[in-house]
């Protein structure tokens, strides 16, 4: 199958099975919101096909993929409000503090990150060889990754040193935690949904780590570019705010052009990082993937 089409088949299955959770009104209305304003839904198909890979199904892991986009749509409602970024747009539409009003964002968030606990704890599947360990060790996963050794404390480095000093080396630990930690629960997650059909190999889950881990910088070193080039219209969230808020990215200290031999080396990084998983299935479309965000424009 096609890249673009496989890409595009594992985009609808997601956006199928977020439909179904909050219907309700009231804070559930804010939670569906921003769960559904669209976007690439690289996290949970990175899950369903790092299932795949290691000899599941896509629609195994599709449950833990749903709780990693759950956690991510949070922490973009949190990063939106006017104590963080304070944005007014994100993805084309008004941020959720701005529909909704700060607290109601808040709670949404906050309710979003309890739910997204709650379905990969109730995820089902065949579960002959992992047991309900699988389902444990993928919440464990995703709770790591969320704390402040994951993208809670990437977010707080971020925000505790703005305006001050930073050099290439201290701008990527923050963002190996702030964006890379949930791209490597995502990945982890989807060997773990595997783990129903056989026995996983380690290699695959340090193969997954690795990958998600190069993915991860070359996906923000790649949104800092853009954000640097692109305009609000082509990203449909606010451009330059970074630069207005005197805040270092990789742009910034390093210069565009340096940035674009970065995002090419951590992709190719990534790309071998998967080459030493012993998989039971392919990992073709992995590596597609990962030229597929390095060459992104919006």
């Amino acid at each position: 199958m096609e890249f673009r089409q496989e890409l595009e088949m594992a985009r609808q299955l997601v956006e199928a099975r977020l439909r179904v959770f909050f219907s309700g009104g009231g804070l559930e209305e804010a939670m569906r919101y921003s769960l559904l304003a669209g976007g690439k839904r690289v996290r949970p198909i990175l899950t369903m096909k790092f299932c795949e890979a290691a000899g599941g199904t896509p629609e195994e892991a599709l449950d833990f993929g749903c709780g990693v986009e759950m956690l991510h749509t949070y922490s973009l409602i949190h990063d939106d409000l006017p104590c963080m970024d304070n944005d007014d747009l994100r993805r084309g539409m008004p941020t959720s503090h701005k529909k909704f009003g700060e607290c109601t964002a808040v709670l949404a968030g906050d309710a979003l990150q309890a739910a997204a606990f709650r379905t990969v704890l109730s995820a089902e599947g065949e579960w002959r060889h992992g047991g309900r360990t699988a389902v444990i060790l993928a919440a464990k996963i995703l709770a790591e990754a969320a704390g402040e050794a994951g993208m809670c404390g990437g977010q707080y480095w971020d925000t505790a040193g703005n305006g001050q000093p930073r050099t290439a080396e201290s701008l990527t630990e923050i963002n190996d935690k702030k964006t890379g930690a949930l791209l490597r629960a995502a990945c982890m997650m989807g060997v773990c949904a595997s783990m129903g059909r056989r026995e996983v190999d380690e290699s695959c889950m340090d193969a997954a780590r690795e990958y998600a881990a190069n993915l991860g910088l070359a996906f923000q070193i790649r949104d800092d570019i853009l954000d640097a080039v692109s305009t609000a219209e082509e990203l449909g969230k606010p451009v330059g705010s970074d630069a207005a808020n005197q805040k270092a990215t990789y742009v910034t200290l390093l210069g565009v052009d340096a940035c674009e031999s970065l995002v090419l080396d951590y992709t190719a990084r990534a790309k071998e990082a998967l080459e030493r998983g012993r998989w039971s299935g392919d990992t073709v479309f992995l590596t597609e993937l990962a030229d597929s965000l390095a060459a992104r424009r919006h």
